[in-house]
């Protein structure tokens, strides 16, 4: 082919090389097409090579094509503009939401802050490398630790009560973030979007509670409107710039040469103009991301700049806290020593662990443990059930009332001495396991009672849970069942213990003892 070219032919590609610098140096016009003016530079050079022509064989500017270069790689690429418009437009807001919350979901911001960061690398990624070989999500899963750290941060928050809503409701929206790891169909940006009813169940409810809550309202609501945008402007986003899934590089560098971390690791340059300050190549997610952090504080330096580490013996609101009597000694760090020596000893001469009210993500399960009279205000403890498809498992309490609100799939009372349990519904069953003296009130229906193991037990059922319910016992005595009768009077009868059995045409027959009739 070479042999064919021309002197003219020559002239004429290296024109066109030339005016592309030209304009890729000097157009601010060109810069956001800086992708596509790299593809067709590619194209060109791999053209001359075929043709044998070198850019130093005509008369030209010879740092023409390293300026050019020098340019694209100063210029952030169109995706990662995109992104951080983005990141401008939705999530800032949305950790402003959060922050107007109160200190506990202003954390949670933070934490949904590290998990677009972590996003961020990967379209960062998918600029400077080609597609991995063969499977590309499986390629990608040392580079997703970023994301799932800050995930798993959200998911293992322990936050007040108030805010059960708020973080189930964070929870869902973040499923989004797996679209880095899908191929159509469905299109990322439908994934995305479809997040959108799953995380509004949780933000319908907040909405609802805070309706007519004028000092209150306002912010919960719009913490509900900035995280569907959030979700929706993702979206709008992926449609663009990710239709077919993480976009990559086809001219860039081999996948397998990328290390973990790599789009993390640089920082921005700094600028004391903000309105001025314009991110460059060097820019990464961490250092973006500490960006914003820093200019939501006002002046320009980190959130916790000069704040003192607080320990966990020195939180003054947890239990375990003591205060210092007389003179300032060092405290002792909470060991299992030490508690040992605090806990209540029970009338088997065992030692009970620390108080626990709390819920499990893992097994839709609440754990309650250990109450007394003194852990609880009153004597009652009391656990707002969300979701039908929760338990509580109650275990080792003493002399305390548990109230349950709400409906729930069913109750465990173990171990437990002297308690009184009270529930509204419980859609498949109660059970009691090894008490004593406990009673156990259905407000509403239980199709189930399993006693076992159990001296002194005592159910308490409505009129139309009479019908309705029914009594599995072993190995228990001390068993009474009470309802109303149709005026409305309280009936209480023996649940039986004892039996009479015989042996009829080779088959063991019971019968309930006459002592019951």
């Amino acid at each position: 082919m070479a042999a064919h070219r021309t002197h003219n032919d020559d002239d004429l590609l290296e024109s066109v090389r030339i005016r592309l610098c030209k304009h890729l140096l000097m157009s601010s016009q060109l810069k956001p097409l800086g992708g596509v003016l790299d593809n067709v530079i590619n194209r060109l050079a791999a053209i001359e090579a075929q043709l044998g022509i070198t850019p130093s064989s005509v008369t030209a500017p010879s740092n023409c094509t390293e300026a050019a270069a020098a340019v694209i790689e100063q210029e952030l690429h169109p995706r990662l503009v995109a992104y951080d418009e983005h990141v401008a437009r939705a999530l800032v807001p949305f950790t402003e939401s959060c922050k107007a919350l109160g200190a506990d979901m202003d954390t949670i911001g933070e934490n949904i802050f590290e998990v677009w960061g972590g996003m961020r690398g990967l379209v960062e990624l998918g600029t400077v490398y080609k597609r991995p070989i063969g499977d590309a999500a499986t390629a990608i899963q040392p580079h997703l630790k970023p994301c799932q750290d800050a995930i798993t941060k959200v998911q293992s928050a322990r936050l007040d009560r108030k805010f059960d809503w708020h973080i189930k409701a964070v929870k869902e929206m973040l499923s989004c973030v797996s679209w880095v790891v899908i191929s159509p169909p469905p299109s990322p940006a439908n994934f995305v979007k479809d997040t959108v009813g799953a995380s509004d169940f949780w933000a319908n409810k907040i909405r609802k509670e805070y309706k007519t809550n004028e000092a209150e309202g306002p912010v919960h609501t719009q913490f509900c409107d900035a995280m569907k945008a959030l979700v929706n402007d993702l979206s709008s986003y992926l449609k663009e710039h990710h239709l077919s899934g993480l976009a990559w590089n086809p001219h860039g560098k081999d996948f397998s040469e990328a290390k973990v971390g790599e789009g993390l690791s640089a920082k921005p340059a700094k600028s004391t103009d903000a309105a001025a300050h314009k991110p460059t190549g060097g820019s990464s997610a961490a250092g973006i991301f500490d960006e914003l952090k820093k200019k939501q504080t006002g002046d320009g330096s980190s959130a916790a700049t000069g704040l003192k580490k607080v320990t966990r013996d020195q939180q003054t609101w947890r239990k375990e806290y003591k205060k210092p009597d007389g003179e300032v000694s060092q405290r002792q760090s909470t060991s299992s020593a030490a508690l040992a020596s605090k806990v209540p000893v029970k009338s088997g001469g065992k030692t009970s662990g620390p108080p626990k009210c709390e819920y499990q993500e893992r097994g839709f399960k609440w754990n309650i443990e250990n109450q007394t009279k003194e852990n609880c205000e009153g004597g009652v403890c009391k656990v707002e059930v969300m979701d039908s498809k929760q338990q509580v498992y109650i275990f080792n309490c003493q002399g305390v009332t548990i109230q349950i609100i709400g409906k729930l799939k069913s109750v465990i009372l173990d171990s437990c001495t002297k308690c009184g349990v009270v529930f509204d519904t419980a859609i498949s069953a109660c059970e009691i396991v090894n008490c004593k003296s406990v009673q156990v009130q259905a407000t509403n229906l239980c199709p189930s009672f399993s006693i076992d193991k159990t001296d002194g037990c005592v159910v308490h059922l409505t009129n139309e849970a009479v019908g309705q319910s029914s009594f599995v016992t072993s190995k228990s005595s001390e068993m009474n069942v009470s309802w109303p009768d149709d005026q409305g009077e309280i009936r209480e009868a023996p649940i039986p213990e004892q039996f009479h059995h015989k042996i009829v045409n080779g088959s063991v027959t019971s019968q309930v003892s006459d002592l019951y009739h």
